[in-house]
């Protein structure tokens, strides 16, 4: 074969003799794949259709061996790295341009310990496939709302979904994690063991190497919950978010309640003149008893007058699906976020305002329900700082025209920028675009940054691991 053409972290070319390429394949157990090889275009295609990067060589690790060596081998060649677990980061920093990419999806063990309450999970894991293991056992730990998300940069984020109210982030419950750090060394980081290393990765992103496996603790949930939709009017939506927030004040840790403003998709259980017409959903799901439950989500159903009412006894981890197909690759994204301790009346008017207004058929508004378990663990606990959030709102846009990209784009940072004044000024990291890197130190990691900078020095002092949302090492 002949050499590589690749691009260093300056952006300088250099090449890749056959030999080393050579010489890397024959200490894989995957496959090291160059472009125009088989499984290349699968690996490099992600989530976000705007991302449309082309790496030197992709590495399909097949365990943490293969991590060990990509890892080595990017640092001994000046390499740029992008590590892939789902591909489904907004961002797109899974694919790097001219690099080495370590493409984790083949990575798939799950095994869980019923009696411990515990399981131990590959990095290439998505949200589907980790919630049907611990279902099978009526066991469950909080990830994410969309189960094609994979498990590795949800976790290394934070991880928030439909049981954070009660058993916190996916952080929170995470035991332990297997790292292989910039120097091609596999450690184990716990409370007990490198427990710096362990409180950075809790939300530090993909900063601080690339886990191979992650211990979780796991609750009892399920396979039922009380789940489902009521659909309104969009011309109620005012008054129904200020009836909304006065129930989730009062609501129990079991009732999780999310609020998304869209256009309507062709739903069966919605009458077809509401099609494709602007609705106001409220998205619910209880985790505990479902007697209970019906009490507790009836002044939430009490609310006005919905065009329909889906709630009822459903298996979690079908819930757990119940928006992917809003969420399907392929198509044009781009998030804006904000995080905010209440709903003001001047934020209702704001949101109710921009979303009479979406840029395409697919935009929409939501404002995810948290507080409970998740404010209950100090700020300086996790790299993740934000305990004392109640709502977090993605503004996401989605279009299909690349033409497209300038008016939803602009209409994300507009509604971003009239609506800060309610808010904390944080945001959560996986929520952010690949654009915002101002917002690394101040808004994703606040008081924890200049700790976080320092371990970034001590594990990653030539910041190898820079394709994410970036912590630059301390001087």
């Amino acid at each position: 074969m002949t050499s590589v053409s690749v691009k260093t972290p300056s952006g300088a070319p250099a090449t890749l003799s056959s030999e080393a390429v050579d010489a890397l394949r024959g200490r894989l157990r995957g496959p090291l794949c160059l472009p125009g090889e088989p499984g290349y275009e699968q690996a490099r295609t992600i989530w976000n259709a705007m991302i449309d990067r082309r790496p030197a060589a992709i590495l399909r690790a097949a365990g943490a061996a293969d991590v060990i060596a990509g890892v080595r081998f990017a640092r001994e060649h000046g390499l740029v790295l992008a590590i892939r677990g789902g591909g489904h980061n907004i961002a797109g920093n899974a694919v790097c341009e001219g690099g080495l990419m370590i493409d984790l999806t083949l990575m798939k063990s799950v095994r869980v310990d019923p009696s411990a309450r515990t399981a131990r999970v590959e990095p290439g894991v998505t949200l589907g496939e980790f919630d049907r293991e611990t279902q099978a056992f009526g066991l469950a730990t909080p990830v994410g709302i969309n189960s094609t998300t994979g498990i590795a940069g949800l976790t290394l984020g934070g991880g928030f979904g439909w049981l954070s109210r009660k058993h916190g982030l996916t952080i929170d419950n995470l035991l332990s994690a297997d790292v292989v750090t910039a120097a091609g060394e596999l450690v184990h980081a716990s409370e007990k063991e490198n427990a710096d290393l362990f409180w950075a990765v809790r939300g530090g992103g993909g900063n601080f190497g690339v886990v191979t496996s992650f211990e979780y603790r796991l609750h009892a949930v399920g396979p039922q919950v009380l789940a489902g939709l009521v659909v309104h009017p969009f011309a109620k939506a005012k008054e129904l978010i200020d009836g909304y927030r006065r129930v989730v004040a009062q609501a129990p840790e079991e009732l999780t309640c999310w609020f998304v403003m869209r256009k309507a998709p062709p739903l069966p259980f919605l009458p077809p003149e509401v099609h494709g017409k602007e609705v106001f959903v409220l998205a619910v799901c209880w985790c505990g008893d479902i007697e209970k439950g019906k009490k507790a989500v009836a002044p939430l159903e009490a609310l006005g007058k919905p065009i329909a009412n889906v709630i009822g006894p459903a298996p979690f981890a079908g819930w757990q699906t119940a928006f992917d197909p809003l969420l399907a690759p392929g198509s044009r994204n781009y998030w804006k976020s904000h995080d905010f301790a209440c709903i003001s009346d001047g934020l209702i008017d704001l949101l109710v305002g921009y979303a009479g207004r979406l840029p395409s058929p697919e935009c929409e508004i939501f404002i995810g329900h948290l507080g409970g378990a998740v404010n209950r663990v100090p700020a300086h606990a996790t790299a993740y700082p934000h305990r004392d959030v109640e709502f977090v709102m993605n503004v996401h846009t989605r279009w299909s025209d690349k033409f497209q990209d300038g008016a939803c784009i602009a209409w994300a940072r507009e509604l971003f920028d009239k609506t800060a004044p309610h808010a904390t000024g944080g945001v959560y990291v996986n929520f952010m675009p690949e654009d915002e890197t101002q917002r690394i130190a101040k808004g994703a990691y606040g008081p924890n940054y200049d700790r976080l900078a320092k371990l970034k020095a001590k594990y990653d002092k030539d910041n190898l691991f820079r394709q994410n949302q970036n912590i630059v090492p301390a001087s």
